[in-house]
């Protein structure tokens, strides 16, 4: 518990505060609980896994001991979690609360953490729970630049009232001061704190194979700042083999294959093993990657675990699943997944469920578990620190394709690299493969952080929220306020109204349907201001249309499925799953409580819905507005399965018929996301019909394995795409 009482000065928390730790403070961490202490607001960028959010619980220290209210705020329900249980830990539960759309504990307390949209909706909406604020933590801050969510940090940055202090944290970007003039320019006196070395010294390793020897060489990457000369000769040799091996295409003389492969997992976990280099995370950008790696160690018989720790595992796996009913666990996996982990391996990604992940996550904080293979959403701030981090391949599918991975990308993966207090240093390797060169490696390990940009646009919700609080020039005044508009003002004093035009264009649609007029809300608009959504001018079209009216619950689960769930591209080759042992017949039927009445309702709706989406997507190219995505209805016939009480495996082997099978997790966060828009739609519904079995179909979703896991305290992200 918090030792200091409100009349306790700054200085004296601080003494207290430091005294507490473990370790003595780093002289950047000093620096800005003294910025705090000033009553400033400070950003701090630094590496992954420096110490950053030290920081921050002086600020939650600070707003206790001296009674005032402070917001704990992350991009992730994951770290929201996480920094709940942290914080519960310090404090007591009695003085923490937690907000994250669909879990809500103690939001009165003095200290709450929740995800970002949450503040935000607060903002726009002037939740009383606004009243005392004192301090912000922005977690995660650099996140602005995110094409999809980005916009929410700047929203509450510039709408929060002038006496809220802001603690922002950010990974290393390379123009941290321009983002601390911006935030002077809004908040007032901010001191910018950079730190850029780590804590502990990470050293980089490239691992290659020669092909005719038994076992992988670690090379070193870097020498005194620059590529190794090692790692170059390896370059040379590779440039030489494919040229004869070009040539030999070309029928003028013989080839030969390259000298070098890139190792097997297995011959390098044991390399790791035999170096003392575990635990180690292996990052691999492919789901079912993951799942093959944890099955080939399996079969050469990898095992890295004590009979003790084999007890620690099981009883922590059986304590996480023990609301799973037995045929979930089936339908789960779960005797092959519980082999793996006993034996010190495990895959991480999105697509397995909540109680799964955390169930890895515990263990291999704990130190059971020796090899985690991970999708990069592990690295986005979730904690879990190992002595290794491996890097698989060294590009990856974005939206243009496969491109090499940038310098803040590689800083942001092998930032879980060393843990502090129980290894020297860390240790960072990247696998040989023929398509990455040693020096471009290298190249992207020895490059500076990139710049952060905003990707800030106004959106349909804060457009009618702006014209609902401001006057239009104080509106326009507000956009002019927002980091990316500072930024285009900076590129180019032409662009001073860029934001001012993207809302007149969004401004333009909402007046042509009804929402806006004359700087007005309409009725509809009022109930637009209330629906946080990507597709929010959708999602209230069909609110107050026929799409949804005399819908039973499952029927319009099934349709505002069609707005959260997105198909996956599948890697060619890929390996998925076996396919799980469901009911028979077509995508399940006889046991999926649909019946052919109700499945012809759901497609009627659904072309209803598609021909809604068609004409909003027109008047917004009519207007220049990027056009509302179309709703994706292949999930729907399982979702409106699973609300009708059908079983987990029969909900997956509908999906299947669908769209091709599907991860668990997958299901589980879709569900789960759809459980929140439907409770939009129960607060903004025109008919009193469609409200009421809005609320009465939220339940009927989150039930069972859907409302399992994501346990207050642990780290399990249900917004995770990876």
């Amino acid at each position: 518990m918090t030792e200091a009482g409100p009349t306790a000065g700054p200085r004296d928390g601080h003494a207290r505060f430091v005294a507490r730790l473990a370790f003595p403070p780093d002289p950047f961490q000093e620096e800005a609980m003294a910025a705090l202490d000033e009553g400033c607001s400070v950003l701090v960028a630094a590496p992954t896994g420096s110490g950053k959010t030290l920081v921050a619980a002086y600020a939650v220290d600070q707003a206790l001991a001296t009674g005032g209210k402070a917001f704990y705020t992350t991009p992730l329900k994951a770290l929201s979690n996480q920094k709940y249980g942290e914080l519960v830990a310090a404090h007591g539960s009695g003085q923490v609360g937690l907000l994250t759309g669909d879990v809500a504990i103690a939001p009165g307390a003095p200290v709450v953490v929740m995800t970002t949209e949450v503040l935000r909706n607060m903002l726009l909406t002037g939740s009383e729970l606004l009243g005392g604020l004192r301090t912000v933590v922005l977690d995660e801050v650099h996140y602005l630049q995110d094409p999809y969510r980005g916009g929410v940090w700047e929203e509450v940055l510039v709408l929060s009232p002038p006496e809220v202090r802001f603690v922002c944290l950010s990974a290393t970007v390379n123009n941290a001061t321009e983002l601390g003039a911006w935030l002077r320019s809004v908040r007032g006196p901010t001191e910018v704190v950079i730190e850029r070395e780590r804590p502990i010294l990470l050293r980089h390793h490239f691992a290659v194979q020669t092909r005719d020897e038994p076992e992988p060489e670690l090379v070193p990457l870097l020498a005194h700042g620059r590529p190794a000369a090692e790692g170059l000769r390896i370059d040379q040799m590779v440039r030489r083999a494919s040229q004869t091996r070009s040539a030999a295409w070309h029928g003028r003389v013989g080839g030969r294959r390259l000298p070098f492969r890139s190792p097997r997992r297995t011959d390098l976990i044991e390399c790791l093993d035999d170096r003392e280099l575990l635990p180690a995370i292996v990052f691999i950008f492919s789901r079912a990657a993951c799942d093959d790696a944890v099955g080939q160690c399996l079969r050469d018989g990898v095992r890295l675990t004590t009979k003790e720790e084999r007890k620690h595992i099981r009883r922590a796996a059986e304590r996480h699943v023990e609301t799973l009913a037995d045929d979930d666990l089936r339908v789960l996996g779960y005797g092959e997944w519980l082999e793996g982990l006993e034996s010190g391996i495990a895959a991480h990604h999105a697509g397995l469920v909540p109680a799964y992940r955390e169930t890895v996550e515990e263990c291999f904080c704990a130190g059971w578990l020796k090899v985690v293979f991970a999708t990069e959403t592990l690295s986005l701030g979730i904690n879990m620190p190992a002595r290794t981090v491996v890097i698989e391949r060294f590009t990856k599918f974005g939206g243009a394709g496969r491109a090499t991975l940038t310098s803040g990308e590689y800083t942001q993966l092998t930032g879980r690299a060393g843990r502090r207090g129980l290894d020297a240093e860390g240790h960072a390797v990247v696998l040989w493969t023929a398509e990455t060169t040693f020096a471009e490696v290298a190249r992207v390990a020895l490059a500076p952080p990139p710049d952060l940009r905003s990707a800030f646009r106004p959106t349909y919700n804060l457009a009618v929220n702006l014209v609902r609080r401001f006057d239009r020039a104080t509106a326009l005044e507000v956009l002019r306020r927002s980091f990316a508009q500072w930024q285009a003002s900076q590129r180019d004093p032409k662009g001073k109204d860029m934001l001012a035009d993207h809302l007149g264009r969004r401004l333009a649609v909402l007046e042509e349907l009804g929402y806006v007029a004359d700087w007005r809300l309409t009725e509809k608009g009022a109930r637009l201001g209330g629906i946080y959504h990507e597709a929010d001018l959708l999602v209230a079209e069909a609110a107050g249309s026929d799409v949804l009216r005399g819908a039973e619950p499952s029927v319009l689960a099934g349709v505002l499925s069609s707005l959260v769930f997105e198909r996956r591209r599948v890697r060619r080759g890929a390996t998925l799953p076996p396919r799980r042992h469901g009911p028979a017949g077509k995508g399940g039927r006889g046991l999926d409580r649909l019946g052919e009445g109700r499945r012809a309702e759901l497609a009627s709706r659904l072309t209803l819905f598609a021909a809604e989406a068609e004409r909003l997507r027109a008047t917004e190219e009519v207007h220049l507005v990027p056009r509302t995505r179309t709703p994706e209805p292949g999930l729907a016939p399982a979702v409106t399965a699973w609300a009708r009480g059908a079983s987990f495996g029969t909900a997956l082997d509908v999906a299947g018929a669908g769209v091709g099978e599907l991860a668990p997790g997958d299901f589980v966060r879709s569900v789960k996301q759809l459980a929140d828009l439907v409770g939009q739609v129960a607060r903004v519904a025109v008919d009193p019909a469609t409200r009421a079995a809005a609320e009465a179909c939220v339940p009927m979703l989150v039930r069972d394995v859907v409302a399992a896991g994501a346990v207050p305290g642990s780290a399990t992200d249900d917004g995770a795409e990876s």
